[in-house]
């Protein structure tokens, strides 16, 4: 097994036994606030009851998302699964939003109907203050999981349960107040405990819209990419840098300068080097594409137009075919630069006779050449 493949078997590994962990929890909690918060008469608890339910929705959409990710792509997903993951994101999201929406139109109609408040029992304290201990704990434990095998995807999770907790305050303070001797406050914990779930619902659900769309990766971390390319020996610049995410993963393809006069292989090396060192140090890459320019594309003339290797022999068998020793070429290297050909013709030692002959001799196709609009210069080598 190799590397890559042990780390993305580990990474799996954790962030399902994190999504587990933190699905059991929010099936305890889930029940128990609500089952509290109807018979202790608590409002805000059974939001926050609620609000537990679709945690645990969260936390099998970050399941769904570590299994898939283990899956290779196949003929029908030829990148990937990463968009079930997405797809699954927008619909939690509206989800959420409208569980939200819910909660606040029915905890307004009791604040606009005093009649209809309910009066909290006092054991339902010390279930708020238990979900606060709960959430606290997963936050915890998923920040410890998602640093050990540095993972965006625990991480904004162990975030989540850390909003749980400060929800969970929020119906701690209404309920209390409530007991208090204020009415109103129990209900409108539920207000903003239903805000916090719209809030969630939509950072989600705009999330996945914006991998739908192809959103780039932030700032930062496209800069730290552009940085890890520039680093690798040979790598000149680094433009047509391209970035988009799917599901808990990112994919990039990018245009990668070289010297002119390097190899076919050198250049493919470079590449490779350039595709693991990425897939190796940022996280959410898993898919990169490295294009090699022998020059930068993107301000030079463009070479699209120039004929390939056999339309351009032909077209230099008929300017050098009445030049000496041009039919006992050993070989000829063309380069496309700056919107022409370069050539370098590869001749056999019995051709060269002094270096003034060798002067002469390239003199002599250089000139043939000249008034192409296709050809630029010739170089002649012999060995």
């Amino acid at each position: 097994m190799d590397l890559i493949t042990e780390q993305q078997d580990t990474r799996y590994r954790l962030t399902r036994q994190a999504a587990i962990v933190g699905a059991l929890v929010n099936l305890l909690l889930a029940c128990v606030k609500t089952l509290f918060g109807l018979i202790g008469q608590s409002q805000s608890l059974l939001a926050d009851g609620i609000h537990s339910l679709s945690d645990l929705m969260s936390d099998g959409l970050v399941w769904f998302a570590a299994r898939h990710a283990k899956e290779a792509p196949d003929e029908a997903h030829p990148y990937g699964h990463g968009r079930f993951e997405t797809a699954g994101a927008m619909a939690l999201g509206a989800f959420l939003i409208l569980v939200g929406l819910g909660i606040i139109w029915d905890a307004g109609e009791r604040l606009f109907s005093p009649e209809t408040l309910l009066q909290p029992q006092s054991y339902t304290l010390y279930v708020a203050l238990f979900s606060i201990l709960a959430n606290e704990g997963l936050y915890h434990y998923t920040q410890y999981l998602a640093k050990r095998v540095k993972s965006e995807l625990l991480r904004a999770n162990a975030w989540h349960h850390r909003t749980d907790s400060v929800s969970s305050i929020v119906v701690l303070v209404g309920i209390g107040g409530t007991m208090a001797g204020l009415p109103y406050l129990d209900a409108i914990a539920a207000v903003l405990v239903g805000l916090m779930i719209i809030h969630i619902g939509w950072n989600i659900g705009w999330g996945a819209i914006q991998e739908l769309v192809d959103a780039g990766l932030e700032e930062e971390q496209v800069a730290e990419i552009r940085q890890i390319i520039d680093s690798v020996s040979g790598v000149n610049s680094v433009h047509m840098l391209r970035t988009r995410k799917m599901g808990g993963h990112a994919s990039a393809d990018v245009h990668v300068q070289v010297d002119s006069w390097l190899s076919v292989s050198e250049g493919h090396r470079i590449s490779e080097v350039v595709q693991m060192r990425l897939i190796d140090e940022v996280e959410l890459l898993t898919d990169v594409t490295v294009h090699i320019d022998p020059e930068d594309d993107e301000e030079g003339p463009s070479c699209a137009n120039l004929p390939l290797r056999r339309e351009a022999e032909r077209m230099l068998d008929g300017h050098w075919q009445d030049i000496a020793c041009y039919n006992s070429r050993q070989r000829m290297i063309l380069h496309y630069l700056s919107g022409r050909i370069d050539v370098d013709l590869y001749l056999p030692m019995s051709c060269f006779d002094s270096r003034d002959h060798a002067t002469e001799l390239r003199d002599a196709f250089q000139a043939s050449i000249d008034s192409s609009d296709v050809f630029r210069s010739v170089r002649i080598w012999f060995g």
